[in-house]
């Protein structure tokens, strides 16, 4: 299984491929992304990365018309206070 990357500059990488995809509404490219960019933010336990990737998934899982899926990310990425890596 490949890991997510840890490294910023691979990280960033990703994130700008995410963001290229979902803007040209290539939201199965973008999830692949922001879930690898997700993965790294959860090992990395950095919160508000988190946050922001589960949030970004939700907007994309929102575009395909998967809202549960796309709640599941939301409630994740809304989370006030405490560890969102519970």
């Amino acid at each position: 299984m490949n890991r997510p990357p840890t490294d910023i500059v691979t990280l960033r990488v990703a994130h700008c491929r995410a963001e290229h995809a979902a803007h040209g509404e290539q939201y199965h490219l973008a999830v692949m992304h922001y879930r690898t960019c997700l993965e790294a933010a959860e090992r990395r336990e950095d919160c508000q990365a988190v946050r922001f990737f589960a949030l970004r998934l939700a907007d994309c899982y929102e575009q395909m018309g998967l809202l549960h899926k796309a709640q599941e990310f939301r409630e994740l990425g809304d989370c006030e206070g405490g560890s969102l890596l519970s």
